[in-house]
């Protein structure tokens, strides 16, 4: 990784024609919840380990310093952003303030598109009526809640601290604070969680009134705590058939209920509903990620930030890029990434990615009932509900 950040040559060839979004990440938690694995750290994780120079207090400072490093390495590239993502951790345990002055520096440096989506995630606890207005103020369109389930139970399980109930009042908070867009995540096949308590979260999440819900199943990843708590058998390990009888649940419910699928995780009420900044991702897009362990793509150059928020810190303090390494991406790569990530969302992807092994699966996949008949004669590849169910399986078939 060049000390400067600087691309290639020829990662901005046809850039003209790319989206361009942002992701900031925020490390922070107030706790760590015992399933989580993401590049997160509370403030006893940091204490005496230099996480100072990155502290809470002047984070928002350290990350305006990365999109001015942006604006440097991407030059006179003359694109507006299109989206922006803030995320973490939990970004708002920043004051709404400094979140409006990280996207206040991506505006200056690159502008805003007309209509751009500009997200946070929130934790329930972490976020009240004028928090909310806050955001609002400061030019946020949209805000993802983390419900993950309705029963306390299960919030248990996964060491969610707010208390049931909460993030639907969130949802009606961000609707009286003008927010149009608002997500729920939900998790599901959490041990201990029954068909009921699952169905409870759906009705639950339905009924707040979000226009987007994004349904997840729990995987445990090792060096968490939950995968302790597994292995030495205080709850049972999770079920691949009791997922996709969750998932079915899901689609049945939020089907009934005006949404539609856009990716395999994802539902929203409406287009205007869905994720940009995720199908920005999905599409294979640029986006410049900002943050400790952020990941970036920029024409087919993908690198990523290192990890720990002092090393983060220190590294643009002496202006040097907190790129921790890279890789150039080639024709056969960008190939495959696509068959992998467009195959997930409801327009599939174009046939014409296959390889020949590849085309042949996908044949067999049609009589199999895996991917959809009529997309399939129009030259797109597009799951089938069964297909979602296998959709990992379908991708590996396809890219052969």
């Amino acid at each position: 990784m060049p000390g400067d950040g600087a691309l290639p040559r020829h990662a901005l060839d046809g850039a003209a024609s790319r989206p361009l979004g942002f992701y900031l990440h925020v490390p922070y938690c107030a706790t760590r919840c015992g399933y989580c694995d993401f590049n997160t750290y509370t403030a006893t994780e940091l204490r005496g380990s230099g996480g100072a120079l990155a502290s809470r207090e002047n984070y928002a400072e350290v990350l305006v310093d990365e999109v001015r490093l942006a604006r440097k390495v991407l030059g006179d590239d003359p694109r507006p952003v299109e989206t922006v993502f803030v995320g973490g951790g939990t970004p708002t345990l920043l004051p709404a303030a400094d979140l409006g002055r990280m996207l206040a520096a991506i505006r200056e440096e690159f502008g805003l598109a007309p209509g751009a989506e500009v997200t946070t995630e929130a934790n329930p606890e972490s976020v009240d009526p004028e928090y909310l207005a806050g955001l609002r103020d400061a030019g946020f369109t949209r805000v993802s809640f983390g419900m993950q389930s309705a029963r306390r139970h299960v919030l248990q399980v996964l060491d969610r601290t707010h208390t049931p109930g909460r993030p639907e009042a969130c949802v009606a908070e961000a609707r009286a604070a003008g927010f149009d867009h608002v997500n729920l995540d939900l998790i599901y096949g959490t041990p201990g969680e029954s068909d009921e308590d699952w169905l409870a979260s759906l009705d639950a999440a339905i009924g707040a009134g979000p226009d987007h819900v994004s349904a997840y199943a729990l995987i445990v990843e090792e060096g968490t705590q939950l995968a302790r708590r597994i292995r030495r058998g205080e709850v049972p390990m999770t079920d691949d058939d009791v997922h996709a009888d969750r998932y079915l649940m899901a689609e049945e419910r939020l089907s009934a209920a005006g949404f539609s699928w856009y990716e395999v995780s994802n539902w929203a009420t409406a287009e205007s509903g869905r994720c940009r900044h995720n199908e920005l991702y999905w599409t294979g897009a640029d986006w410049w990620g900002a943050g400790p362990g952020a990941h970036s793509h920029v024409g087919g150059v993908r690198w990523w930030n290192v990890k720990h928020p002092g090393a983060y810190a220190q590294a643009l303090a002496e202006g040097r890029t907190p790129g921790a390494g890279r890789e150039l991406l080639g024709a056969e790569d960008r190939r495959v990434e696509r068959i992998l990530l467009e195959l997930r969302l409801s327009q599939g992807c174009p046939l014409d990615l296959l390889a020949e092994q590849g085309a042949a699966a996908a044949a067999r996949a049609v009589d199999d009932g895996l991917l959809e008949p009529g997309p399939y004669a129009g030259g797109r590849a597009v799951l089938t509900l069964r297909g979602r169910l296998l959709a990992d399986a379908v991708v590996r078939d396809l890219v052969d």
